[in-house]
């Protein structure tokens, strides 16, 4: 039997692990627990409270099983590097990450643990090529295998827009404009003074970033301006915090609007035309000097997604989305099959295909 550990350091990482842990339950030669972070949230804008007994609950109610330990496991899957690696002793490390966006964390997180030997699984060809220009091709094992966290987008009827438009009570004869900006830098201010302009044409559904209502890294009146907009119009629902799962509200979008989130790429994947905000403080860096972002937001998917750069943008960005030109669609196919391998929904089958035959090699190395 091989002990395996899915190490969830925020629960928001849930989405992209469930899929692999889905295909490796099926597997009677793996048992399986979760092991949980704090994933603290701030209170009266001063005191951080972990959740940790909050989400361990939800996720017994989920049927996983949830351990405070974590030595003795043979493999352990995170979605983001270890936040103490040596905790968990010479174990095989799966990394699969929580994003699939231009965000250079994941990436400079695994140089900061490069004495920790990780093998990391990759959405498509331009994450590679990227650690590679940087000369960090490398610090682990990569594999080219597309991403776990995207199978359900491509499971028959997984994802049924009908049930979610009664569910949310959405006029199904208007388009529906999804807005789920990221928490840090984020476009929420600068879009909230014009985002009425686009009712009562348009549904708007609102999906803050789990940051953006804890308070802990981003503030509350990031959530609170979506709250009461939310109660002035019919035509606005905001997804409830603690439903951490996009994806059925990507599937059911007509278009996006984002800045620097993930969530960008996740509806390129889907072959839809979303619209980047190009913020003023996007050319962050790292305290390293490191680029935060692996792409200047305004050379994003250029072509393809139209730019917002001021908020009177908006409407004339929107209506480019809904109506692409046929240059607009040839160049997201081109983007959609360099960021992107399999999409094809069995991407965690592939990942455990790859984990299968490195524990076979780990445990054959033992025995000789």
């Amino acid at each position: 039997m091989i002990k395996v550990l899915f190490d969830l350091k925020k629960e928001y990482y849930l989405n992209s692990l469930i899929p692999l842990y889905e295909a490796m339950k099926a597997d009677p030669n793996y048992e399986i627990k979760f092991h949980i972070g704090k994933d603290a949230k701030r209170f009266l804008g001063i005191f951080l409270l972990p959740q940790k007994n909050n989400i361990k609950k939800r996720l017994q109610k989920l049927g996983l099983q949830v351990t405070n330990q974590t030595r003795g496991f043979d493999l352990v899957i995170c979605g983001d590097v270890l936040k103490h690696p040596q905790r968990y002793g010479n174990v095989t490390r799966v990394h699969i990450d929580h994003g699939v966006g231009t965000k250079t964390l994941r990436i400079r997180n695994l140089k900061k643990q490069s004495d920790y030997h990780y093998h990391v699984f990759l959405e498509g060809q331009y994450w590679y090529d990227y650690i590679k220009s940087l000369g960090w091709e490398t610090i682990a094992d990569f594999y080219l295998t597309g991403m776990p966290k995207l199978d359900p987008l491509f499971w028959d009827d997984y994802y049924n827009n009908d049930t979610l438009i009664k569910k949310l009570g959405i006029d199904k004869n208007k388009k529906t404009v999804l807005f789920a900006p990221s928490y840090k830098p984020s476009c929420i201010k600068q879009v909230q003074s014009k985002i009425t302009d686009l009712l009562p044409k348009h549904n708007l559904i609102i999906k803050l970033h789990p940051y953006s209502w804890n308070g802990k890294y981003a503030p509350h009146s990031q959530h609170r301006f979506y709250e009461k907009l939310a109660t002035q119009y019919s035509e606005v629902f905001l997804i409830d915090k603690e439903e951490y799962d996009i994806y059925p509200y990507l599937a059911l979008a007509d278009t996006l609007i984002s800045d620097t989130s993930s969530v960008i790429n996740e509806f390129l994947a889907l072959g839809k035309h979303g619209i980047i905000y190009v913020l003023p403080t996007s050319k962050l860096k790292h305290s390293d000097g490191m680029n935060s972002l692996s792409i200047d937001p305004k050379d994003w998917l250029a072509g393809a997604f139209p730019k917002m750069y001021k908020p009177d943008d908006l409407i004339s960005a929107v209506q480019k989305a809904l109506n692409p030109t046929y240059k607009m669609k040839k160049k997201l196919e081109y983007y959609r099959d360099y960021f992107f391998t399999g999409l094809d929904g069995k991407s965690s089958q592939r990942v455990k295909a790859k984990i299968d035959e490195m524990m076979r090699e780990k445990f054959n190395a033992g025995t000789k």
